[in-house]
């Protein structure tokens, strides 16, 4: 079995999943765009963040701080930051998604990372 490059992305994997079954979780399932939100956000988190797991890329680490940004934005956008539980779940995520993806961004050598070690030439 291949081994796991970063470990950032099964918790991003794990974060997905939590977003899907948060709506009923934390009972906003009645609140239609927050519900929807969640549930799609982390249908492509999850998507991205497996993919970044069984083939690592730099752009799947890109695409997940792209929805950490649009999660964190969300409540006031699709207006529903008045629902305390789901405003605060989406800033909440949306904050360790984003940290997550920066963090393998700025430490992978192949990524971001490695090009910040290189000296002009």
């Amino acid at each position: 079995m291949k081994q796991v490059k970063h470990w950032q992305d099964p918790v991003n994997v794990a974060l997905g999943a939590w977003l899907i079954i948060s709506p009923w979780v934390l009972g906003f399932q009645g609140v239609t765009a927050a519900m929807w939100c969640a549930v799609a956000t982390g249908v492509l988190l999850g998507a991205v963040a497996l993919g970044a797991t069984l083939v690592p890329r730099a752009w799947e680490e890109w695409t997940e701080g792209a929805l950490a940004i649009w999660l964190a934005v969300s409540p006031w956008v699709l207006g529903f930051a008045t629902v305390e539980n789901a405003m605060v779940n989406a800033v909440l995520v949306a904050a360790a998604i984003l940290v997550l993806a920066l963090w393998v961004l700025v430490t992978d050598k192949d990524y971001l990372g490695g090009r910040m070690d290189r000296h002009a030439h």
